[in-house]
């Protein structure tokens, strides 16, 4: 079986958020399942160009003019160069945007045929690839690709592509196309439409997510289409990298540790604390909350913010690693300033530092408003730190609440100040009691959350479209 696997960015060479890491470690584990898989993305400035090797050119025929992209190919991958394009210091957020990323969508598909790869599978990525679904069904249907059946997975439903309706003539796109059942969304051009009208198969990073999207509540406006196209959506949970993340070859952490030499991990504790200046007594010292991340209003900063005081007089300690939105960064420094102590934000990332938080912390926070899949719940729960998250897309997929058989971690329902403090109450008390404590670590150690599992999912996606 053969996938063209389409994505604006991919982990290690371009990244800003969690499309980056599936869109690297997916398509490593479809190979090890034995799919020929040709990845294709920009050729951002983050990119070296060592082993590089020059694939031709396609030149792509606009209404605004022509673009030529380069193909360098360095297998599994095609990086499309066009420096007018890509070479930004920013991948997003660009008032070209609409051509940029219509230029990106197109010339993937014209380079999978300038190399000759003829893909069963077209598996395009949000937005920046959603005019791909949209020419595969159309400009491209007389093509050497006309064969090809096409996915389109929503990493992130709240991004919706959206442009001016001048870009119709922009791009060359049928003002027959310009309806609320095709490409129009609130009288813009939206590309995330286009990959939802126009693909065959929809897919979204978990099972729980996948259902929030079919409602008003979290479908920003797009829950009526989805409702329509639900037999054609599925949610499959993102993996994890297991050997980025792991605990027992982990060269950020103080020491090393597994699941059978988990009293290992109190030395990443006072690590963690020494880091930061504060002091906690090697017995009985009080427990330590941990969170990192972007500063944004999806991820629950505000409940953070109002309820993390709650943890910090009852005696516990805190560390906030994130940058994002200056209210949040203010926000942050000022409950630094109340509780000197006992609480320490770090501005900005810094991915040794988040390996040595994820180690370090007993209870990791995420209050997310919403979260389609979420990382850091997974990467906690493998290094035996407890999440504390509400109960929404992939946290509720990956958390099982300390009121079950078989708890990992602690969940709240309702986006409240109240209920992430009462979620902090349950975390005190499940840490006064160590042999609870450590049950509930080892059994959230004890999960899979390879990228196996959904590889062999997305397999079998593709093998019931052909």
């Amino acid at each position: 079986m053969k996938v063209l696997f389409i994505s604006s960015e991919v982990a290690p060479f371009s990244k800003t958020g969690g499309l980056g890491d599936v869109s690297g470690a997916l398509p490593r584990a479809l190979v090890q399942r034995g799919v020929d898989v040709l990845t294709v993305t920009p050729l951002w400035p983050t990119v070296s160009p060592d082993g590089l090797e020059d694939a031709g050119s396609v030149t792509l025929q606009f209404p605004f003019g022509p673009v030529t992209l380069t193909l360098l190919r360095k297998d599994p991958f095609v990086f499309l160069e066009c420096p007018p394009y890509f070479e930004r210091d920013s991948l997003y957020g660009h008032h070209d945007d609409a051509r940029r990323f219509a230029a990106f969508s197109m010339g993937a598909l014209a380079a999978s045929q300038r190399i000759g790869f003829q893909p069963d599978i077209v598996h395009a990525n949000d937005w920046p690839t959603g005019l791909a679904m949209l020419a595969l069904a159309r400009g491209f249907s007389t093509s050497s690709l006309k064969r090809a059946r096409s996915v389109f997975t929503i990493h992130n439903l709240a991004y919706t592509g959206s442009f001016s309706k001048d870009a119709m003539t922009d791009l060359g796109l049928p003002w027959e196309l310009f309806t609320a059942d095709g490409v129009e969304f609130h009288d813009h051009l939206s590309f995330i439409k286009a990959g939802l009208v126009y693909a065959d198969a929809l897919t979204t990073v978990s099972p729980t997510y996948a259902r929030e999207i079919q409602t008003p509540e979290g479908g920003h406006g797009l829950d009526g289409l989805l409702r329509r196209r639900s037999t054609a959506l599925r949610g499959i949970l993102n993996g994890i990298d297991l050997h980025e993340w792991d605990s027992e070859e982990d060269p950020h952490l103080a020491a090393r540790y597994s699941a059978a030499t988990l009293a290992k991990k109190e030395v990443n504790t006072h690590a963690l604390l020494d880091r930061f200046g504060l002091k906690a007594p090697k017995k009985n010292r009080p427990p330590v909350f941990g969170t990192v991340g972007r500063l944004a209003d999806q991820k629950g900063v505000e409940l953070l913010l109002a309820a993390l005081p709650r943890a910090l007089d009852a005696g516990a300690l805190a560390v906030v690693v994130g940058t994002g939105e200056a209210r949040f960064v203010e926000g942050l420094k000022a409950l630094q300033r109340r509780y000197p102590a006992r609480f320490r934000a770090h501005i900005g990332f810094d991915e040794p530092l988040a390996h040595q938080l994820e180690a370090g912390a007993d209870f990791f926070v995420m209050p997310s408003k919403y979260e389609p899949c979420g990382l850091n719940q997974m990467y906690s729960l493998r290094y035996g730190t407890v999440p504390i998250v509400r109960a929404v897309g992939g946290l509720e997929d990956t958390v099982v609440d300390l009121s079950r058989a078989g708890a990992t971690g602690i969940k709240f329902r309702d986006y409240a100040v109240h209920a992430l403090e009462l979620a902090f109450d349950r975390a005190l008390a499940l840490f006064a009691d160590p042999v609870a404590m450590n049950e509930v670590r080892l059994q959230g150690m004890s999960r899979d959350f390879s990228w196996g599992q959904a590889a062999a999912k997305y397999e079998a996606l593709y093998a019931s479209l052909r």
